[in-house]
């Protein structure tokens, strides 16, 4: 029965796009965090990501912690300029406790850009962010 299934609300929890500068090669580059604003620890995360268009999908990328403490965060990936035409979907699943949530974050096309920066929680830095 569908409506005996309890299915709970994802909080606290974000993805960022951030654009950060590269000491190594001297670059600016995009990348993707997990944002932990929760008062509690997050494990066995989970994350699937992929993007997409009309006409045209990226390969899968998958990424696991182990776990991310409370009022922490974590990066996922560099981003390539090229994939912000596209549709970029992070699924994330994670335990809090012995509860399992589950979420997909999704940044439209074109949304990743230098003029949509804004702060972003518990990082020094601004980026794109999707709650």
């Amino acid at each position: 029965m569908k409506k005996d299934i309890h299915i709970p609300k994802v909080e606290d929890v974000y993805i960022a796009v951030v654009n950060e500068y590269n000491d190594v090669y001297k670059t600016q580059d995009w990348n993707a965090y997990i944002i932990n604003d929760k008062n509690v620890d997050l494990d066995m995360i989970l994350i699937v990501t992929s993007g997409y268009s009309e006409n045209k999908t990226t390969s899968v990328f998958r990424k696991k912690l182990d776990t991310l403490p409370k009022k922490s965060y974590a990066k996922i990936e560099l981003m390539q300029e090229e994939l912000f035409a596209l549709n970029n979907t992070f699924k994330v699943s994670f335990f809090e406790g012995n509860t399992m949530f589950d979420k997909t974050y999704t940044f439209r096309k074109n949304t990743i850009n230098l003029k949509a920066l804004q702060s972003v929680p518990l990082m020094d830095a601004k980026g794109v962010l999707v709650k």
